[in-house]
């Protein structure tokens, strides 16, 4: 027979509270509200006895180029960024001409020189020591041939890499070979509740760093747990470079994003940039790192069901006439995941297929507006996350390319019970003795069974009620009572709290 409410509520719980949290509103206090912004935050440190986790092996950086073949452009490309640049500035001395495009003067120098005997450029002033400092703008003959660039591309800023180089650097920082040990993704999941069995799922996936199918019933954690991977990636997998843009096949692609990437080097960046007027422009130092490159944490890139077919092929700036890379492109050496796979405006089937490349050969073809294909290397981990069957979805031979399978089942009793008692202790309460129970017995059945998000939805209707109600927060009979049955959309199988 049911305990009374009433009862429940003089009888505080024994039980006591667990380490780590099972939900978005589960995280420590610091976080519970918002994952996502905690992919971005602070890497909390290990629990008492518990070391941490071992950073990743250090990415070889690209290279700063020494010479104009170095740097994988033309003399008539050069030239092109350094008209453009002053087209928009007017005057600029050499030094900054040489910070803008990201390259050591003495690479720049070989453009100046180039485009001074075509007459495109003069020197208005300058110190006879420095060639950098000399101040450089258009002659008239300079500025139309500014404005026929302009009408071609408009890019401008700090010059592209070669298309070959961006290759290399991928597969450099792969997410493929990851190392991950149990012990270290324990700790790196010590804010949620994960049983160990489903860590030993998910650690063979991550080093593998092929696809990974996350599917269940909803509202028991496969978004949190996908976020989870991303999180882990983003705090411990080491920082990796990415280009401001690259540059095949005559066209110019966009890849930095400043909403996806978190820049990991913007002191180093200032000081190689600041105050630097002599011979070299750029700090040259040996080994130094090619500034057309920004160091980053590893990205976490997440959509769900607005993903068109459209935004994986390549984004055409049709002013500018340059193209963004795709989101996918974009998450390269990171995470990519497609939140609630299956309810996109496109099919499964049409979706799916435009990926079936790319996860058996790791490599994307992508169609400039030429007609001409490019290979770009993908690099991610792909997670897919449906509430779902797989097998309603996708036939067997797309399901084999997807190496990793995993179901999300609703939670035991005791998992339930730890989430419940720790989002309580969250808000100050103590969950009385029996409470759980009384939950199973009076709204759980076979056809309505518990989920992990039931606790942090609970408590959060109870605390709206209460405020609402100008109540203190506490788990009144009379409330919760209410609460539980408009949550449940049902009444009570029995009377409590009387």
């Amino acid at each position: 027979m049911n305990k009374r409410l009433e009862d429940l509520v003089t009888s505080p719980s024994s039980g006591t509270v667990p380490p780590v949290l099972p939900d978005t509103a589960t995280l420590r206090p610091s976080a519970a509200r918002d994952l996502y912004g905690d992919l971005f935050g602070k890497t909390s440190p290990p629990r008492q006895g518990q070391s941490e986790i071992r950073p990743a092996a250090v990415v070889q950086p690209p290279r700063l180029p020494t010479t104009l073949a170095e740097s994988g452009l033309t003399i008539g490309q050069l030239g092109e960024f350094i008209l453009k640049q002053l087209y928009l500035q007017g005057v600029q001395p050499g030094h900054e001409i040489a910070r803008a495009l990201r390259l050591p003067f003495l690479i720049v120098s070989e453009g100046l020189e180039a485009l001074q005997q075509q007459r495109c450029l003069e020197v208005l002033s300058g110190e006879v020591v420095s060639r950098a400092t000399y101040r450089f703008q258009l002659t008239e003959l300079g500025r139309l041939r500014a404005r026929e660039m302009f009408d071609s591309c408009r890019y401008c800023g700090p010059a592209p890499v070669p298309l070959a180089d961006y290759v290399t650097q991928c597969r450099r920082q792969a997410v493929t070979g990851f190392a991950c040990t149990l012990a270290a993704l324990e700790d790196g999941f010590r804010d949620l509740v994960v049983q160990t069995s489903l860590l030993e799922e998910l650690g063979p996936a991550l080093c593998s760093g092929r696809s990974i199918f996350l599917y269940g019933p909803p509202g028991n954690g496969k978004t949190l747990i996908a976020k989870g991977l991303g999180q882990y990636l983003h705090q411990h997998g080491g920082d990796i470079y990415v280009p401001y843009a690259v540059q095949t096949e005559g066209s110019i692609i966009t890849v930095f994003d400043p909403v996806v990437h978190q820049t990991r080097d913007d002191g180093e960046l200032a000081r190689r940039t600041s105050g630097n007027t002599d011979a070299t422009g750029l700090l040259l130092a040996d080994g130094a790192t090619d500034l057309r490159w920004r160091r980053i944490k590893r990205p976490v890139v997440i959509t769900g069901g607005e993903l068109t077919l459209d935004l994986l092929e390549l984004q055409l700036n049709k002013v500018g006439n340059f193209y963004s890379a795709p989101l996918h492109i974009k998450a390269n050496g990171g995470v990519f995941l497609i939140d609630d796979f299956g309810r996109q405006l496109v099919s499964p089937r049409e979706l799916l297929n435009r990926w079936i490349v790319p996860l058996e050969e790791r490599l994307d073809y992508l169609t400039l507006g030429t007609g001409r294909k490019i290979a770009i290397p993908f690099e991610q981990l792909t997670i897919f996350s449906t509430n779902l069957d797989p097998k309603d979805l996708v036939d067997d031979a797309f399901l084999r390319r997807i190496r990793h399978r995993i179901a999300i089942q609703a939670p035991d009793r005791a998992t339930f019970t730890q989430i419940f008692e720790r989002l309580s202790a969250l808000r100050g309460l103590n969950v009385p003795a029996g409470l759980i129970e009384h939950l199973y017995a009076t709204y759980y059945n076979p056809e309505r069974p518990p989920r992990s998000s039931d606790p942090r939805d609970l408590l959060d209707l109870l605390t709206a009620t209460c405020r609402f109600q100008g109540r203190p927060l506490q788990f009144d009979p009379s409330v919760f009572d209410t609460v539980c049955q408009r949550f449940f959309q049902r009444p009570a199988n029995s009377v409590i709290g009387t």
